[in-house]
């Protein structure tokens, strides 16, 4: 069978062709059960390096490895028969050049079998992003407010409140547009910013706390789910409040163990007659 027909799932050209024709769901996944899950209802799974946060309790993104999302990444492709995967490029993975940066796109499609990458970065990038994009890798851009560069640009907080502040945003998305990204990120940015570059630019834009004139959303699923209280920022709304739940159902684990109660007969293996 060609490599055509054994295409299920969404592809990068099917998450572009969709700008202006369907609002994008986009969710992020760090596992096969959760994967299998989300899947059906998702059209782009991000495997974002955000586990460094939700899954490992660190403090930002910048500690993640390409191990771990290599890991993560294989994890999020034996659960998905729909979605389109793509899997965060980590910080140091990309930035010191084009070539690191294929390197580095290489093993994680490699390695995981995944649709595409994603990385952080404006007109700086640029020229990295069309590097890659002409050498058959598909790229998912990322302006706005950048993660990985939290401890240069002062903490995670909204950004476009100034002339300046709004300019450079502006080019980071046009740049990153003209180079060739299938779709683009667009986090943390005032909404009449937000909207203007949905307008204004051909990819896809996916908002997180943007705008909802963008062509799609984006959480992280753990926000999305109330599994993760740590924080919650603005634009997270909870669609559930899991975390109470698991905590429920661990006390009353607890307390039939402790108990005597857990587990019961139907629970234990017989010896057979």
């Amino acid at each position: 069978m060609s490599a055509q027909g054994k295409q299920k799932r969404l592809t990068t050209a099917s998450i572009r062709k969709m700008k202006g024709n369907a609002r994008i769901v986009c969710l992020t996944a760090y596992t096969t059960p959760i994967t299998r899950l989300l899947d059906p209802h998702c059209d782009l799974l991000l495997v974002g390096d955000s586990l460094g946060m939700v899954l490992y309790g660190m403090d930002t993104t910048v500690g993640v490895t390409m191990d771990m999302m290599v890991a993560h990444g294989r994890a999020v492709m034996r659960g998905v028969e729909h979605a389109c995967v793509i899997v965060d490029l980590p910080f140091g993975s990309y930035q010191e050049s084009k070539e690191q940066a294929f390197r580095s796109a290489v093993r994680l499609m490699q390695e995981t079998g995944c649709d595409g990458v994603k990385l952080e970065g404006g007109e700086e990038m640029a020229e990295t992003i069309a590097f890659l994009v002409t050498r058959g890798i598909p790229v998912f851009g990322h302006v706005g407010l950048m993660p990985q560069s939290v401890n240069t640009a002062g903490g995670f907080r909204s950004l476009g409140h100034t002339d300046k502040e709004a300019d450079k945003i502006r080019r980071d998305a046009i740049a990153v547009d003209r180079a060739g990204a299938f779709a683009i990120v667009v986090e943390g940015t005032v909404e009449p910013l937000a909207r203007e570059i949905a307008a204004s630019v051909s990819a896809p834009t996916i908002g997180i706390g943007a705008s909802p004139a963008c062509d799609g959303q984006v959480l992280v699923s753990d926000d999305m789910l109330g599994l993760f209280a740590d924080f919650k920022p603005k634009f997270v709304k909870r669609f559930a409040d899991l975390g109470p739940l698991v905590s429920t159902a661990a006390e009353a684990y607890a307390a039939e163990v402790r108990e005597g109660l857990f587990p019961a007969e139907e629970h234990t293996f017989q010896i057979r007659k």
